[in-house]
């Protein structure tokens, strides 16, 4: 029978390069929305590099950035939402934003 998963190799030798492509993207469009100016500066924080979530580099900065740009980007969309600091619970702050999420 058919296989509903492939295999990594099977999938095509530009395969490894889409999560760049897809970081490349989601900076493309934080930029338009002025994520540099209206987010990072009042965490006195720097811009990310065109592969910061590409490569695992250092999980608990990029968690931290990751809830950060997350709230802001809720709080952009019109629903209140606190800024997580650097040493809550990421199982409470996930869960934080999924539930944000569903109630938009």
């Amino acid at each position: 029978g058919e296989r509903s998963e492939e295999a990594p190799a099977e999938r095509g030798p530009g395969a490894a390069f889409h999560m760049f492509v897809l970081m490349e993207d989601l900076l493309d469009k934080l930029k338009l929305l002025s994520y540099e100016e209206e987010a990072l500066r009042r965490h006195n924080m720097r811009p990310l590099s065109r592969h910061y979530f590409a490569l695992p580099t250092n999980p608990g900065e990029q968690f931290f950035m990751f809830g950060t740009l997350a709230a802001w980007l809720i709080s952009k969309a019109g629903h209140p939402f606190e800024q997580p600091q650097e040493y809550d619970d990421p199982n409470a702050v996930i869960s934080n934003v999924l539930s944000e999420l569903r109630s938009f």
